[in-house]
């Protein structure tokens, strides 16, 4: 979303789902949005906001306010005494009466008879500016970028998904639950922690790495680790209550330096018992993003999401972004159909080289069942079996590439003329973004279970407690995690991960 909707938002597109009127006898405070959908005149209007433009003239003034709860803003008609002392970017009161308004790019307006400044804004050294500003350079100020009406409609945007979340997991019987952020272990093995440090350690190296041998006193005793997923502890979890979700901070020290990746960001996961069908949790992960797609077709944020793409494309700012607001609800409207293809990674990978080989696509890597899915051929799969208008499930991955947690399918696959052992897991791939979520069943057999992190090369690091559920009433369960961030970037068309987050961070990067 472009700095460019700092300036100005004509468009009207209010869906308030509660009436509004504001009594001509008394002032009353009101935000922008529920501002502009009163069609009736009235005295007493307190606004607060902050000054997108302003223009003098001889005989009057306009500025145009705005409080991040709309895109669009308030004109308000002042004396030029009163605009004297104003800027773009200052933080106002404006008190005055809603009339009817002369021009013609407003219903409405705001006649101004009392001005407070309630925080000055040195507009000339100011980083933000009334211009087009990159992505690259607003990400090195983080502090303010929020303050774009762009960059605040995706944080309206992040609230309203995750109260669409929350009500679907609500509905569902699932219970949300608060997993640690500091554990004890690496939940997938791959050894791409951070490391807990104290400030007893006064140099980086003091402190252990995974496989190290510490130099100061640990905190906790022994190692702990930023997490790197909520799963375990769900599963620990959800035997008590059957049906359990989250929505928490995950941190992870790969040097992916990509779109797609961050150091820091939100996971969504869930975990439900007594299943032993890889079809009941894709079920979950289907109705879930049916259920957020479906709300947002139908919501003001929605409708001001298709409008600031029509904007931006209407502006020809940027030479690289050719989605479409037509393009940005056909994605919405293809997680809200359902019923998506499910496919397994055996077919994936023959519908990859058959391409591959009838030139029908060309591939940097080529598709071989050992070496696995590269983005480029999650890419095409989500554009061609999935037809580019919605997600696709692909299933039974090799065991070898996954990790030692999930449980084996029922039955292998052959390719080549070889077997092979697959795990009963999915990655839900969709167009242009590629993998969104990934799930299994889980492995709740105890001497299972051991085999299979004796083959990982991870008993014994700290999941000693995770091998105790298995001993004292353990179910067949299953369970899947998304990219939170992921799903915004794909909802809001934006191409970046790090310009949905309002704080990224990622490798060499944490600005504040």
């Amino acid at each position: 979303m472009r700095a460019c909707l700092w300036r100005r938002c004509n468009f009207r597109s209010h869906n308030f789902t509660r009436p509004f009127s504001i009594s001509p006898a008394t002032h009353e405070r009101v935000d922008v949005a529920r501002l502009l959908s009163q069609l009736t005149e009235a005295d007493g209007v307190d606004v607060y906001g902050w000054v997108r433009s302003l223009r003098r003239q001889k005989k009057v003034a306009f500025v145009a306010i705005g409080d991040g709860s709309t895109l669009e803003s308030v004109q308000a008609v002042l004396k030029p005494e009163d605009a004297a002392q104003l800027s773009t970017g200052a933080a106002v009161r404006l008190t005055g009466s809603w009339q009817a308004s002369k021009g013609s790019k407003q219903s409405h307006e705001l006649q101004v008879t009392q001005v407070a400044i309630l925080g000055a804004n040195d507009a000339e050294h100011n980083p933000l500016q009334p211009k087009y500003q990159t992505p690259e350079y607003l990400r090195t100020i983080p502090h303010l970028r929020p303050r774009i009406p762009a960059n605040a409609l995706l944080l309206r945007l992040r609230s309203q998904v995750i109260a669409s979340l929350t009500h679907f997991f609500n509905q569902q019987g699932f219970v949300q639950t608060h997993t640690p952020i500091i554990t004890s272990s690496d939940c997938e093995g791959a050894g791409e922690v951070f490391t807990i440090c104290s400030n007893a350690a006064k140099e980086p190296e003091q402190c252990e790495k995974p496989g190290g041998q510490a130099q100061v006193e640990h905190f906790f005793r022994t190692p702990k680790y930023l997490t790197v997923s909520a799963q375990l502890h769900l599963e620990a979890l959800a035997q008590a209550v059957e049906k359990v979700w989250t929505l928490s901070p995950t941190f992870r020290a790969e040097r992916s330096d990509t779109p797609r990746h961050l150091s820091e960001f939100y996971m969504l996961e869930a975990e439900l018992c007594f299943t032993n069908d890889l079809s009941d949790v894709m079920a979950v992960v289907e109705n879930m993003l049916v259920a957020v797609a479906s709300d947002l077709l139908s919501s003001h944020t929605g409708a001001e999401l298709l409008k600031a793409r029509e904007a931006s494309q209407a502006e020809h700012e940027s030479t690289t972004d050719s989605l479409t607001a037509a393009d940005l609800k056909a994605r919405w409207t293809g997680l809200a159909s359902g019923a998506w293809p499910r496919i397994t990674y055996a077919h994936a990978i023959t519908l990859l080289q058959t391409a591959a080989a009838d030139s029908s696509a060309t591939f940097a890597f080529e598709p071989s069942y050992e070496t696995g899915l590269q983005a480029e051929h999650e890419r095409w799969l989500a554009a061609h079996v999935g037809e580019g208008k919605g997600p696709v499930f692909v299933t039974d991955y090799p065991a070898v590439q996954k990790p030692f947690y999930m449980s084996p399918s029922s039955a292998s696959e052959s390719n080549g003329g070889k077997e092979y052992n697959t795990a009963a897991c999915f990655d839900l791939l969709v167009p242009e973004l590629c993998e969104l979520a990934g799930g299994s069943l889980r492995e709740h057999r105890g001497d299972e279970l051991r085999k299979a992190m004796e083959a990982k090369g991870v008993e014994g690091s700290g999941l000693e407690w995770y091998q105790d559920l298995r001993k004292y009433g353990s179910v067949p369960h299953g369970g899947f995690g998304l990219g939170f961030d992921r799903l915004i970037c794909y909802l809001s068309g934006v191409g970046n991960v790090r310009d949905v987050v309002a704080f990224p961070r990622w490798v060499g990067r944490c600005e504040c």
